[in-house]
């Protein structure tokens, strides 16, 4: 039976920095994560920008909260600043999100992802699990004291939650035909969105694929500007299309 309430569906928390032209730039954090992940990025793009809070990515998620990619690509879509185009960026378990919600409107005119999951392979607990503790080691201390509040923030039974809503949503098959711009941003030794994995979403969105050496999967937090570079090819590529 399908425990997942409906209800709840509603417009996510949204923030406005607004700076530059072109199209908005929606940015949606990771599992746990919130706007202070984004803060390097949005000093970095030249555009407006809205970071887009959602149920255990920024919230903290009740229990019997709807979780799963369709719900957030809701609740995403429901934000977005009206008749404007924008381009979504997602960062990890955010990507399968602003990909389900590039399917549903032709307002988005580009996607950026970066370290993005849920990869076919490694469907479950152990196996995300494994993959986590084999990327952690090469992240840097430094970004506990950024990541640990924000986990706080959101909890870790919103978090735990929310993966598992999420971990079997197929962002390959959603991909398909999707027609937009699409920049896949990953770190060197990552092994969450790992080389063979994003090599795959790259050739079936016909997208760019850019390896980032030094960095493994907290790239908002470490290499901002190579992911605000992505977000500017994305914005140039909708004006040449």
């Amino acid at each position: 039976m399908n425990q997942e309430s409906t209800a709840d569906v509603r417009p996510a928390t949204a923030s406005y920095l607004v700076s530059g032209s072109g199209p908005v730039v929606v940015l949606v954090p990771g599992l746990g994560l919130d706007s202070r992940s984004w803060r390097l990025v949005r000093k970095a793009i030249d555009a407006p920008s809205s970071v887009v809070l959602l149920p255990s990515m920024g919230q903290r998620a009740p229990r019997g909260s709807a979780l799963s990619v369709e719900s957030h690509a809701a609740r995403l879509m429901a934000s977005l600043p009206k008749e404007t185009p924008v381009i979504l960026v997602g960062h990890s378990a955010s990507c399968p999100v602003v990909v389900e919600a590039a399917r549903r409107t032709a307002q988005v005119v580009g996607l950026v992802l970066v370290g993005p999951v849920t990869d076919p392979a490694a469907p479950t607990w152990p196996r995300m699990l494994a993959q986590w503790a084999r990327t952690a080691t090469h992240e840097r201390f430094s970004e506990a004291a950024v990541l640990v509040p924000q986990y706080r923030r959101t909890g870790p039974l919103s978090m735990v939650r929310g993966m598992d809503a999420i971990r079997h949503f197929r962002t390959d098959v959603a991909l398909t035909g999707l027609g937009v711009p699409v920049e896949i941003v990953r770190g060197h030794t990552d092994r969450i969105a790992s080389r063979q994995w994003s090599s795959a979403l790259r050739r079936i969105a016909d997208g760019r694929l850019t390896t980032v050496h030094g960095a493994a999967h907290m790239l908002p937090l470490t290499h901002p500007s190579a992911v605000a570079a992505a977000v500017a090819r994305a914005s140039l590529a909708t004006t040449t299309t």
